[in-house]
């Protein structure tokens, strides 16, 4: 690690680390050995962050191995909140459609273009969220924008800190393939109710393909009543007004 870091340091006095996150145990080792050999070698490192560093791999597995780390970085970097409160770049979302249906080749490919404009076309990569001591499998992100198959978080047992951890962490998710939801189908649907609910409260941009309309998505079974709470901020997720005013109030 410290040739790695020499060769680095030979080769630039800066280095900048764009959404710096850390999502495992090892990872956490690596870049502690690497940051710590910068430091040494002289290196001036800058890195953008969704978390300030006492927050980062919150909950994760082993992590007092890595308060260490945490401690290096607030001894050796300065820390500026720069948080304006809202993502001008999901803007360029307001006018535009937000909810696409039928689930057809002409809604993938709006999907596509709605990912490629706000990650200005950088390629999606999967990376690991860490949720009370689980890790939640995000298949596709770039530049905090994040596409999901619905299948992926309303199939799958996941619960509201899932949620919340999504919505923490992304300024836009995109999800592809919500179906019509049968009455048998409650589970999904109170999954689904759970997910807006915490991206709406995030005032998270929602860029969704769907089978039917909103209120066709669940329009009978148990719970359905409580879903209607759901349709009311699917709509309101669609106007210029979410879209353009993401920031919480």
């Amino acid at each position: 690690m410290g040739k790695v870091a020499a060769d680095l340091a030979s080769g630039a006095r800066l280095l900048c680390f764009d959404e710096f996150q850390v999502n495992d145990i090892a990872d956490a080792m690596i870049l502690e050995r690497l940051f710590r050999a910068l430091f040494e070698a002289g290196t001036i490192v800058v890195a953008t962050s969704n978390r300030p560093p006492d927050r980062l791999y919150e909950e994760g597995l082993q992590r007092e191995r890595f308060l260490p780390f945490i401690a290096l970085m607030q001894r050796r970097l300065d820390q500026l909140e720069l948080g304006s409160g809202r993502d001008y770049r999901l803007s360029r979302m307001t006018g535009k459609i937000v909810y696409h249906r039928p689930l057809d080749r002409a809604a993938h490919q709006a999907l596509e273009a709605a990912f490629a404009e706000l990650t200005d076309n950088m390629p999606g990569m999967s990376e690991t969220l860490i949720v009370k001591e689980r890790a939640l499998i995000v298949p596709k992100s770039a530049r905090k924008i994040a596409w999901f198959q619905f299948d992926e978080l309303c199939v799958r047992p996941l619960a509201a800190a899932d949620y919340l951890a999504i919505a923490e962490r992304f300024a836009a998710v995109i999800l592809e393939g919500i179906p019509r939801l049968e009455p048998r189908q409650r589970n999904e649907a109170r999954r689904f109710h759970i997910l807006i609910d915490a991206l709406y409260e995030a005032r998270t941009l929602f860029i969704a393909s769907a089978a039917v309309m909103p209120e066709e998505i669940y329009p009978a079974g148990d719970g359905a009543w409580e879903f209607q709470r759901t349709l009311s901020r699917l709509y309101e997720m669609q106007s210029e007004d979410y879209i353009a005013n993401r920031a919480p109030p």
